[in-house]
């Protein structure tokens, strides 16, 4: 084991244990190592895989396996070297950088700027402003084109079929399940939940957005904001105003009729009441 630090041109230090592993040292420590090139690729890359293992003073075999990893997962990408780095002859050298995905490994403060941009936007504009970006955020998030495709969907599953799709494309990891009386829009992953713990107005204009899009009303039962383990919103299957009709409720004017039922017929409203309503009368 062996702790490496040399300072790069500008001026900051790659300082990791490192030590070449075999395959039989477990995959924690091998991890350390991935962990310790990937880190050199932050701070000093584009770099060449021989620029890796001299500065980590590993094989070339061991580099190339973890840059190999890195790059299957979407975390490093490989280029040609500039000519500068091609001073030799043979097949040109390749150099490695990390990609946004690979840069997350290593933490970032948008959580904090967003925080703190939202912050004085409500201290300077006040509630109303915060509530009106979060709006226009979900708009931009899903676009026109998907919210053209989601609306054409011809059932309320079908719409959030199309959504957990358009979701899952932007990164919230969603899916619509089967429940009773409905569906579940299941987001696994948010991207915003730290700032949504702060500001409850992100998750707002999220759900208010899903309803619009899903031609129905829907309630959010959890978000990952509050600490649940996903945001989950229960999406109806039948139109809310189909089912008060059939109960026989009409919202349409400022009077509710009710059909009339049979003679000495037992009437069971939505509150649980029985009443007997006698033929040719409306109940009072």
């Amino acid at each position: 084991m062996k702790t490496a630090g040399r300072p790069d041109e500008g001026g900051s230090a790659v300082v990791e244990a490192v030590a070449e592993q075999g395959p039989d040292q477990g995959t924690a420590a091998d991890g350390g190592t991935r962990l310790a090139v990937a880190r050199l690729l932050l701070e000093q890359g584009p770099v060449t895989a021989a620029a890796v293992a001299g500065e980590l003073e590993l094989s070339g075999a061991a580099v190339r396996r973890h840059l190999d990893a890195l790059i299957a997962d979407g975390e490093a990408e490989a280029r040609q070297a500039s000519r500068r780095a091609n001073r030799g002859r043979g097949r040109p050298a390749r150099e490695y950088l990390l990609t946004d995905a690979g840069r997350v490994r290593f933490g970032h403060g948008y959580d904090d700027l967003a925080a703190s941009a939202l912050r004085f936007l409500a201290e300077t504009a006040g509630g109303t402003a915060v509530s009106a970006f979060a709006e226009n955020r979900v708009l931009e998030l899903l676009g026109p084109q998907a919210a053209e495709e989601i609306r054409e969907a011809d059932s309320p599953d079908a719409r959030a079929d199309a959504l957990a799709k358009v979701l899952t494309a932007r990164g919230y990891a969603a899916q619509a399940r089967s429940a009773v009386h409905g569906v579940q829009l299941c987001q696994h992953h948010c991207p915003v939940a730290h700032v949504a713990a702060e500001f409850p107005e992100l998750c707002e204009a999220e759900t208010k957005a899903f309803a619009q899009l899903l031609g129905t009303h829907v309630q959010r039962l959890a978000t990952i904001a509050r600490g649940d383990a996903t945001c989950t919103t229960h999406v109806p299957l039948e139109d809310t105003s189909d089912v008060l009709r059939r109960l026989g409720t009409d919202h349409s004017g400022p009077r509710a009729t009710v059909p009339v039922p049979p003679e000495d017929h037992a009437l069971t409203t939505t509150t649980g009441t029985t009443t007997t309503v006698p033929t040719g009368r409306q109940p009072e």
